[in-house]
């Protein structure tokens, strides 16, 4: 049984940062490309950032390039995800996702998700 397992959402204020952890099981971590997305109250699901499988290629949406970093570990099954700079405007459910097929920023490619986490961040 998969299970992608987040951790690490908060409660901050804006300006500061924040580190989502998301640990894996049930699949081999190694062969799937990795992803955070997002989901804001009463918005749609959005992508957030993605990395290959061997970590060699990053992707971030527009409205976190620069401020956030996507890594991973693959000998501990672990995907991370570094906020720097937090606006209220990245206040959502953050979710890890797990999949094989492109584009990285389409969360129907993705095959397996977690639970979420929540980072609210305040003004």
């Amino acid at each position: 049984q998969v299970q992608l397992v987040e951790s690490g959402g908060g409660l901050v204020q804006a300006g500061n940062s924040l580190r989502l952890s998301c640990t894996a099981s049930g699949l081999t971590f190694s062969n799937y490309r990795m992803a955070w997305f997002r989901q804001a109250p009463g918005k749609e699901r959005e992508f957030v950032a993605a990395i290959t499988w061997s970590g060699g290629t990053t992707d971030y949406a527009d409205s976190v390039k620069g401020r956030s970093a996507i890594s991973r570990d693959n000998a501990k099954n672990t995907l991370y995800l570094q906020m720097n700079s937090l606006k209220p405007t990245d206040t959502a459910v953050y979710y890890c996702a797990a999949g094989t097929k492109l584009p990285r920023w389409a969360a129907s490619q993705y095959d397996y998700w977690g639970q979420g986490t929540q980072v609210t961040v305040s003004s």
